[in-house]
């Protein structure tokens, strides 16, 4: 044991947890933390403290396990609150540390320079976990409990409250070995339910959801040993390759993906959350057999009624399917024949815009991050057709919120140096937290920001233009990318057209440090089919 200030337990906590990187603003109400972190870790200097939390979202998705935010207290600890709200609804494990006046002032509501009225309340109905270090003995006890928090499946954010006076006091620095929580093993009534009715199906089909993240060797055994159709929602992309012949994907949706569940006998959803967006206001058909597996309880026959439950961590369920016999080969067949129809109706509507999708696979490693904004492309074909070989590449905002696309995708671009990392969004997202672009230049880190400028919010445009409406609120002024570039001394690149895509993403590629790429929309051409957003508008019925 030794003894350090705030700043030096924050860092020693963080080792614990496999943490070297941390975002964040300085403040006079977290310098203590700052300078620790900054001396013995990375301290990236965001623009923003929500990009702060943002990025460290990204960076846990790209490692799987822990990001660390860190900000001030009052007015930066409430621009923290947006992204806190993704990360809890994504559920990944960030750490959000946030100052606060000093300990004799807490609560006095007296104006005290960066106080808030109950900042703790704030931060709990943000956050997974919560909670304020009020004196030095117990700061790593209260640290420690909001990384297991985070940690803990189905995982989320935490955030812990530190009054300055403490951050600069004592404190003894202990080292603890991180406690591993148990795996969440099914009932064994439950299973025999489940397996009973596994066993007598005829023509299932898997849903794989977000849980699936740590479970994609026992899923990919199941379905070929099952010879199943797979499909998945947004979030359990890239469990099993996307390359698979089984692997339909994020496509249950769709017209053939309807058709397929109607035609199944049963259902096998594995940790999801079957969202409105992605089950059409839950209007998708299901067959009367399902069998629902979550790690939390309240999650089975929430949206669609589960004949079994089974509360577990999905893998270790997986393990359990070893007796299950093929399926008729037909049905095997029609897995297969759907994964293909999807696609080639996809390419269809997507027209050359297709291409980009193509030129971003062709230019990026398998292992690359994909950052997706809330953009068209990200909508269209990014979280469908542009195929995923790892959930930890693929990083979207699950909460459906704009304009954290790019904090995302430095976080994960400085969780892995030696690959590139893709950040795909629209220049009305771009435009939230603009500022990012100097950290991003600043870093450095081997990242292709890839804008898809079209002047506006071309999502919202085209959802009014196809209502029969004038459109309104949806047209921006864009700022001159090249002059953009130059002035923060990145490299600028353009595409205006299918043929070049291929050839500006592989070069944007192979320069291995920050690089602007503006896919000039009014150049490119619209699609043949325009998209708008799969959700439904009172009155009018589904967009």
């Amino acid at each position: 044991m030794s003894v350090g200030n705030g700043g030096d337990l924050l860092v020693q906590v963080l080792r614990e947890a496999g943490v070297d990187t941390v975002f964040g603003i300085v403040s006079v109400h977290n310098q203590p933390l700052v300078q620790a972190v900054a001396k013995h870790l990375r301290f990236v200097p965001v623009r923003h403290e929500a990009t702060a939390v943002s990025a460290a979202d990204g960076y846990a998705r790209a490692t799987g396990g822990l990001g660390c935010a860190l900000t001030s207290t009052g007015t930066g600890a409430g621009n923290a609150a947006g992204s806190l709200i993704e990360s809890l609804s994504a559920g990944t494990s960030v750490l959000h540390v946030t100052g606060n006046v000093e300990s004799r002032y807490l609560g006095s509501g007296r104006g005290f320079i960066h106080e808030t009225k109950d900042q703790l309340g704030m931060l709990t109905a943000t956050s997974k976990h919560a909670a304020t270090i009020l004196d030095t003995d117990s700061a790593g006890k209260v640290l420690r409990e909001g990384i297991a928090a985070a940690l803990a499946a189905p995982g989320g954010p935490s955030s812990i409250e530190w009054p300055i006076d403490l951050q600069y006091a004592e404190h003894v620095l202990d080292v603890v070995e991180p406690v591993v929580e148990p795996l969440r093993t099914p009932d064994a009534d439950d299973l025999a339910v489940a397996f009973a009715l596994l066993r007598s199906a005829e023509r299932p089909v898997i849903w794989a959801g977000g849980g699936v993240a740590t479970a994609g060797a026992e899923l990919t055994e199941l379905v070929e040993q099952w010879g199943v159709p797979l499909l998945t929602s947004n979030s359990g992309r890239g469990a099993v390759p996307e390359d698979h012949p089984l692997c339909i994907g994020n496509y249950g949706n769709t017209p053939a993906g309807r058709e397929l569940l109607a035609d199944a006998d049963l259902l096998l959803s594995l940790g999801t959350h079957f969202r409105s967006n992605e089950t059409g206001d839950y209007s998708m058909p299901v067959p009367a057999a399902h069998v629902q597996v979550d790690l939390d309880a309240a999650a089975i026959g929430r949206v669609y009624p589960a004949q079994a439950g089974v509360t577990a961590d999905v893998a270790t369920f997986l393990r359990s399917l070893s007796e299950l016999a093929p399926v008729d080969a037909s049905w095997t067949e029609r897995a297969r024949a759907t994964r293909e129809l999807v696609r080639t109706r996809q390419r269809a509507g997507l027209g050359d815009h297709a291409v980009l999708c193509d030129a971003v696979r062709a230019a990026f490693p398998k292992d690359s991050v994909i950052a997706r904004d809330v953009t068209i492309a990200s909508s269209s074909w990014g979280n469908r057709l542009l195929p995923m070989f790892d959930p930890r590449s693929n990083v979207f905002p699950r909460g459906g919120g704009i304009g954290q696309g790019l904090g995302m995708a430095i976080g994960s671009a400085l969780a892995d140096e030696t690959r590139p990392t893709l950040a795909l969004v629209g220049d009305g997202g771009l435009a939230v937290h603009f500022g990012e672009i100097l950290t991003m230049a600043q870093e450095k880190p081997w990242l292709v920001l890839l804008v898809f400028n079209d002047g506006g919010y071309g999502v919202l445009r085209n959802m009014q233009q196809g209502g029969g409406e004038d459109t309104y609120a949806v047209d921006l002024v864009t700022p001159d990318f090249p002059l953009l570039a130059q002035s923060i001394g990145v490299p600028y690149l353009r595409i205006g057209g299918a043929a070049e895509a291929h050839s500006v993403l592989a070069d944007a590629v192979s320069r291995q440090a920050p690089v602007i790429v503006e896919v000039d929309l009014a150049a490119y051409g619209d699609m043949p089919a325009p998209f708008t957003p799969p959700v439904t508008v009172p009155g009018k019925g589904a967009q």
